[in-house]
């Protein structure tokens, strides 16, 4: 939904997203509206300045930028269910937070896997992560991931840490219990990937919408293999100041990536990667997605780029 007008009269426009529209038409009685989110992905923050700004005050005073910033133009309302409220809005309580928790991606200097050229690389068949086949790509290799079996090769499962990252405050001190992360919502494409545990077992999927987004819901209670305790501050960890908690996780190629070449034809293009035997693997197909983790008590969103590669038969 949006607001459309943000002078005089508030005007709200809601329409229903194309699962809402789906199950709405089930016409059984059971569509309910329970929740709802806001947002302010339209919102330039950094507009604002004022006296103590680098750029310096307006000659008209800091309320020029509070103008600006109240009449940024609002997007109408669209049914996209994965176009909007990337930036959620929420409420708290306190009003002596100097900081909100965020999710970050722990990698090389918290002793987990880094980045291959800007993504994780996640290997769709045994022909592509070997290691006894001529094509074999270098799984050893910085950011790459077993995705079609062998998950207990792989040196860590993709992290994410929660908490202040700040050394403001020191990371002995306990994160407040209602800015503490005990659910996620994780969301993948289906047709490419799913959600597995670091040993591979699979994640129960919750819903897979009309986008084909596989929407995977974790609980610190329910999901323990999904956890990890950060509190012991000698574990390195990717937030600077008090911690929540620490997802892990792993992706596992679809059948669809792994037995066809379909999606990579369509969809992707190919690559040049290093190889098992030392030398590069060239014609390498492979398309990019993202994995999307979503903290249920904060709303921070933190997406994690993704590249599926299938080296040649």
């Amino acid at each position: 939904m949006a607001f459309l007008d943000n002078s005089g009269d508030i005007i709200l426009d809601a329409v229903l997203t194309d699962l809402g529209r789906e199950r709405l038409s089930r016409g059984d009685g059971s569509f309910r509206i329970t929740k709802f989110a806001f947002g302010d992905d339209e919102i330039d923050y950094t507009l604002y300045r004022n006296a103590n700004s680098a750029l310096g005050a307006h000659p008209s005073g800091s309320a020029y930028y509070d103008i600006q910033i109240l009449q940024t133009p609002i997007l109408e309302s669209f049914s996209n269910n994965s176009s909007f409220l990337k930036s959620k809005l929420i409420s708290v309580s306190r009003t002596n937070l100097l900081y909100l928790p965020v999710l970050a991606l722990a990698q090389a200097t918290e002793g987990k896997e880094d980045f291959y050229n800007g993504s994780y690389l996640v290997a769709v068949d045994e022909n592509t992560q070997g290691p006894d086949t001529t094509n074999a790509l270098n799984m050893n290799t910085a950011g790459f991931f077993y995705g079609a079996s062998g998950f207990n090769n792989d040196p860590a499962p993709m992290t994410v840490d929660q908490g202040l990252n700040t050394t403001e405050i020191s990371n002995r001190n306990p994160l407040d219990a209602e800015l503490v992360e005990t659910q996620y919502i994780i969301e993948i494409d289906n047709r490419f990937g799913s959600i597995v545990s670091s040993v591979g077992s699979p994640a129960a999927v919750s819903f897979v919408d009309d986008d084909n987004v596989a929407t995977y819901f974790l609980s610190t209670t329910t999901d323990a293999a999904y956890f990890e305790d950060i509190t012991d501050t000698s574990i390195r960890s990717a937030v600077a100041g008090p911690r929540g908690t620490r997802l892990v996780f792993k992706v596992k190629s679809s059948v669809e990536l792994a037995t066809s070449t379909y999606l990579f034809t369509r969809l992707g293009s190919t690559v040049s990667l290093p190889g098992a035997s030392g030398a590069t693997i060239s014609n390498v197909k492979f398309l990019d997605s993202t994995v999307r983790i979503t903290g249920v008590t904060t709303g921070y969103r933190l997406d994690i780029p993704i590249r599926f590669v299938k080296s040649p038969s």
